[in-house]
């Protein structure tokens, strides 16, 4: 009679163990999702921005056409890659970049930089670069999370069995790393 109360406890306990563990991974992919969607927010702000400010400074860089061209590129680059966050965050890195450049670009126009629109939309910009820097920083943060709670052991065998994956993580590549040329 003991043995069997003992191996209902031990059974009980595990299934406790398996139950808590499987709602952390739950928990931490949820709050990875509800970091990228936060990314996601910022993006959208800036993705809406963009045109204006390419507006305002073709007004007084006529002939940058390239940084123009980039910046365009890059912005179209993120409506293809849909929803895939490995896509979105390489397509974003290209846009900083690009966005970097067309800063450097307006840096040679003293009258452009004087433009109270300019201004406002380079305000605007800036500030949303900010949020998005945050917002990086948290995704990476819950997405280290979950790839430690996905990682270590025992819980590796209750992420695999229910099919848990690691979050990649938001890097800075290539152009959004590079510093802007500009060149007339």
């Amino acid at each position: 009679m003991v043995a069997v109360i003992i191996i209902v406890a031990l059974i009980a306990l595990v299934g406790l163990w398996l139950m808590s563990t499987y709602n952390r991974l739950v928990k931490l992919k949820n709050l990875t999702a509800e970091a990228w969607s936060g990314i996601d927010v910022q993006l959208k702000r800036r993705f809406d921005l963009i045109p204006n400010l390419v507006e305002t400074v073709k007004g007084y860089a006529t002939h940058e056409k390239e940084t123009f061209q980039k910046v365009t590129e890059a912005r179209s680059m993120i409506s293809n890659a849909g929803s895939d966050p490995e896509a979105r965050m390489k397509a974003e890195n290209v846009l900083t970049g690009a966005l970097r450049s067309l800063f450097a670009v307006a840096e040679n126009y003293p009258e452009l930089k004087a433009n109270e629109n300019f201004m406002h939309l380079q305000t605007e910009i800036s500030s949303i670069e900010n949020e998005l820097q945050m917002s990086r920083r948290y995704y990476n943060g819950t997405a280290r999370n979950q790839n430690t709670a996905i990682q270590t052991f025992p819980a590796v065998l209750v992420a695999r069995h229910f099919g848990f994956t690691e979050a990649p993580y938001f890097e800075a590549e290539g152009e959004a790393k590079a510093a802007p040329k500009v060149s007339f």
